[in-house]
């Protein structure tokens, strides 16, 4: 089976065997192609089209042809559409043939989003050659873990030899460090025979610092009238932003066809600024909805600190009129303050009442949906979240952002009891919002997972000051000396403690955490999965008891209900009223008498499923 996306962007192979090459360069007079390394070969003019194209058909190239665009006679630049950049983000692109590929999964249609159980996983620091071929060989690993989707990190050709991904310049090209092409396509088709999804996690907010060339020939991609965290913000809704707009939908329709993907993850929208009607992230979910249609499953899923529950919205039948879900780093930022009793920067604003916005986070999505946020200045944050069903709202207790963005870049494990630990863990992966977890999570890990790049000089040294002055503002590291310490994003050693440390899964303790999510995982299959199908018509709600204590309730259509009973802090609690329903899950620490006595032991989690 053939699978290709046609774009109106870069190099398409035809049938006939010619190569169509297409750049949209508005403010060019000239626009040549010429293929590198072919001796004697002489720069083919574009065609100048209507709009700001330039176009050109040509049997003088095909599959393999390394070129670049010839810009006003003068520098030569990839093409910003490039499917493949074999030489890095400078050197020539790839004229790939999608065809090439034969695809045997064409049975498969994908999974329900009710089935979900994330894990996240970054290529290059996933195994010790950092490949798509390396991540295919834990497939079984991870299938016998209980995971139903990996989520990729950002894959998408970024500068230098390691990236976390979100500097990517080349959208529509898989970076070379990781293989090629056909390489992720069999990541793809191995998953989807273990029944596995693949999730890849795109970047439409910013192109990265190094290796774009867009500005020289595109300015119009860019507009000044918005500013975002990056610099000026990419045009969805200034002049000409159709051609803008198109090249981010068409990237989404890439992923998903020409690599048979089964979701994407939007990165930071809040920062993707859009004042037009419908935005571009209404069009592009609708665009994909109407293009993908019912035949597959094809999840949406953004990272929204807006808490804007809008995109989450569902049909009557219960079904993602846009977006499937949201990261929710409500939940994973209460949960951090309960276990670590860290209260610095946007912790700030779960410090006084974490137990009640982890039990408003587990009923209703998020714990600001509308309220004051002081870590905001002042502003309010989120919207409410009525009608929407726990499946809208993903779940973590680490991620690549709450672990690496920490000087550090320290794991959980080694912040907190293990007791505790253990304790958030089970209430994230029993409750119905989805859980997501971050490579290595479920045998322990302990390295870290760091801030790490490979920039070119003068931008490495500002990216490592500007690195170490982020944390300026803590006291730990007002002293310039101190800052010194954090690790120097970098250096190659940075990337190199930050890869996982397969080796230690068969250690006693590292076993023990793998058997514990391997077996919350299973009674999740069995006992909360088969209850979601009717998600929007759950019923819940939450009370809180002493200091730390929390009990929470799900009703599902079936007429069943589950309830959660936590004990969240170091001090036993009393005076608690389990319900007269079958106990499936307990933590170690808890005993039957103990319930029978109404008390609950420190850092201790009981789950119930009354039939």
């Amino acid at each position: 089976m053939k699978r290709r996306h046609n774009m109106h962007f870069g190099a398409e192979c035809r049938e006939d065997g010619s190569v169509r090459f297409r750049l949209w360069a508005p403010a060019l007079h000239q626009v040549e192609i010429s293929f590198a390394g072919v001796k004697g070969s002489k720069p083919i003019p574009l065609k100048r089209r209507e709009h700001g194209w330039f176009e050109l058909t040509t049997d003088a190239a095909g599959p393999g042809t390394l070129y670049y665009f010839r810009i006003d006679g003068e520098k030569e630049v990839p093409d910003p559409a490039s499917r493949f950049q074999p030489r890095d983000v400078h050197g020539p692109s790839e004229v790939i043939d999608p065809n090439v590929f034969n695809w045997k999964d064409e049975a498969w249609r994908g999974r329900d989003w009710n089935e979900a159980v994330l894990y996240e996983v970054h290529v290059g620091a996933f195994s010790e050659t950092g490949t798509f071929s390396a991540v295919r060989e834990r497939l079984d690993y991870l299938a016998g873990l209980g995971i139903t989707a990996i989520e990729l990190m950002p894959v998408s050709d970024f500068p230098g030899r390691r990236n976390w991904g979100y500097d990517g310049v080349f959208p529509f090209a898989p970076d070379s460090t990781y293989g090629r092409p056909e390489d992720l396509k069999e990541l793809v088709q191995a998953a989807h025979e273990r029944g596995i999804m693949v999730l890849l996690d795109v970047v439409y907010n910013h192109f990265g610092p190094e290796g774009d060339y867009l500005g020289s020939y595109a300015p119009q991609f860019f507009t000044e009238r918005h500013k975002t965290p990056w610099g000026n913000g990419i045009n969805f809704d200034g002049d000409e932003n159709r051609v803008v707009r198109d090249f981010f939908i068409h990237n989404a329709l890439y992923w998903l066809t020409e690599y048979n993907l089964d979701g994407l993850r939007l990165d930071a929208v809040h920062a993707i600024v859009d004042d037009s009607t419908p935005d571009i992230l209404t069009e592009l979910a609708t665009t994909v909805r109407s293009t993908v249609g019912p035949a597959r499953k094809v999840h949406l899923i953004v990272e929204n600190e807006r808490n804007q529950a809008g995109y989450l919205r569902r049909t009557a039948q219960c079904q993602p009129r846009t977006y499937d879900a949201q990261w929710n780093d409500d939940i994973h930022h209460a949960l951090h303050v309960l276990i670590t009793g860290e209260k610095d920067g946007y912790y700030s604003d779960y410090a006084t009442r974490p137990v009640e916005q982890l039990g408003r986070c587990l009923v209703g999505g998020f714990a600001y949906q509308g309220e004051v946020s002081l870590y905001s200045n002042g502003e309010t944050r989120g919207e409410s979240t009525e009608g929407l069903p726990p499946t809208a709202f993903v779940s973590f207790l680490q991620n690549h952002d709450q672990i690496g963005n920490r000087a550090f870049g320290e794991r959980i494990v080694t912040l907190a009891d293990p007791c505790a630990v253990r304790a958030a863990a089970a209430i994230l992966l029993l409750a119905p919002a989805p859980p997501m977890l971050f490579m290595g999570e479920e045998f322990g890990a302990q390295s870290p997972f760091l801030f790490f790049c490979d920039f070119e000089k003068d931008l490495a040294a500002a990216v490592t000051a500007g690195r170490r002055n982020e944390f300026a503002r803590f006291a730990r590291f007002n002293d310039p000396g101190a800052r010194k310490g954090i690790p120097d994003p970098n250096a190659e050693q940075t990337f190199e403690s930050s890869r996982l440390d397969w080796n230690v899964v068969e250690q006693p303790a590292h076993q023990h955490w793998l058997a514990f999510y391997r077996r919350l995982i299973r009674l999740r299959h069995q006992h909360v999965v088969p209850r979601l199908s009717s998600a929007c018509k759950i019923r819940s709600g939450y009370s809180l008891h002493e200091d730390r204590g929390l009990t929470v309730h799900w009703e599902f259509s079936d007429c069943s209900k589950l309830t959660l009973l936590a004990n969240l802090g170091a001090a036993p609690q009393s005076a608690v009223t389990p319900p007269n329903s079958p106990m499936i899950y307990a933590s170690e620490n808890v005993h039957q008498n103990q319930l029978e006595m109404r008390t609950m032991p420190p850092w201790s989690v009981v789950w119930f499923m009354e039939p």
